[in-house]
């Protein structure tokens, strides 16, 4: 789907999250009630659009317009996304998008706590080869440990503090 002037970028380096989330969704209505959309030219499959939606089993037709709308719906949460992962990037001075970029603004909002599964939250960040006991359940731990005289759990991190 084309706009007939050509698209300015969502974030300018140095961007405030909060500066750029006042501007996001007022840019995303002005340019969909100005965009002519090209239904012959989607910028996402529609096949597989349908595809993902004809996989809940209580869909059973799905009307022409339906997956147009859902296109234009993943471009503005892909867009979305990667301005938010963007910010995260350039206040790391970088210019390339991780996907500990992408999880660190996923985990900044509630609202994409559904892609926990997806892209899991970033590791703790413990240095190198600490030692640290599991904070879940740890006054059951205690309460097993003097029923049956074990040990209790540790987590070794493997991995650099960030």
């Amino acid at each position: 789907m084309t706009s007939s002037s050509p698209q300015q970028p969502f974030v300018q380096a140095g961007d405030p999250l909060n500066e750029f989330l006042r501007s996001f969704w007022q840019r995303q209505v002005d340019s969909a009630e100005q965009e002519t959309p090209d239904f012959r030219h989607p910028a996402l499959p529609l096949a597989r659009i349908k595809k993902v939606m004809k996989s809940d089993p209580d869909v059973k037709m799905i009307a022409a317009d339906a997956p147009i709308l859902f296109c234009k719906a993943c471009e503005i949460f892909i867009a979305e996304i990667t301005a938010r992962a963007f910010i995260i990037a350039d206040s790391n001075k970088r210019r390339t998008l991780s996907r500990s970029d992408i999880a660190k603004a996923l985990s900044k909002s509630d609202q994409f706590d559904f892609l926990i599964d997806i892209v899991p939250r970033e590791e703790l960040p413990f240095p190198a080869g600490s030692v640290v006991r599991k904070a879940v359940g740890v006054e059951n731990i205690k309460q097993e440990q003097q029923v049956s005289g074990a040990r209790s759990p540790l987590v070794v991190c493997r991995g650099g503090g960030g």
